[in-house]
């Protein structure tokens, strides 16, 4: 399974129920692959940089999930359809920012902190010698 960010523009009036809407149709596409929602932010309303469909405004918000990708064609099917979504961007995040991700959520966030990493002292370089020159 990989880890994935979504971005959403909603409009800009969009409430609470608008946004819950689009989430839970979101996790009824991913939960039908074995996929999940892990973390969902709300940046709110924001100013476009140019004008998108007539408006200049719109609501963020910022799903990352875990799926298969073979569920990304029918997530982005489902929200080229949805008529709330104006736009939308997924992106694969790499490796290192997904087991962050995954090592913040609850159940892995104690096993992630049972073993602390120990820097190596081979890995740390000592600093260049400057010489001044008189």
């Amino acid at each position: 399974m990989r880890t994935y960010e979504l971005m959403l523009i909603l409009p800009a009036e969009a409430d609470d129920k608008v946004v819950a809407g689009v989430t839970e149709r979101i996790t009824q596409v991913l939960s039908g692959s074995g996929g999940e929602i892990q973390k969902e932010t709300r940046w709110g309303r924001r100013r476009f940089a140019y004008e998108l469909d007539r408006k200049t405004e719109g609501f963020y918000v910022i799903l990352e999930f875990g799926a298969e990708p073979s569920a990304l064609r029918e997530l982005e099917r489902v929200l080229t359809l949805a008529d709330e979504v104006i736009r939308f961007k997924t992106l694969l995040l790499p490796e290192k920012a997904a087991k962050q991700i995954v090592a913040a959520t609850p159940e892995v966030a104690s096993e992630a902190t049972a073993e602390p990493e120990a820097p190596a002292e081979a890995d740390v370089e000592p600093a260049p010698a400057v010489a001044e020159s008189a």
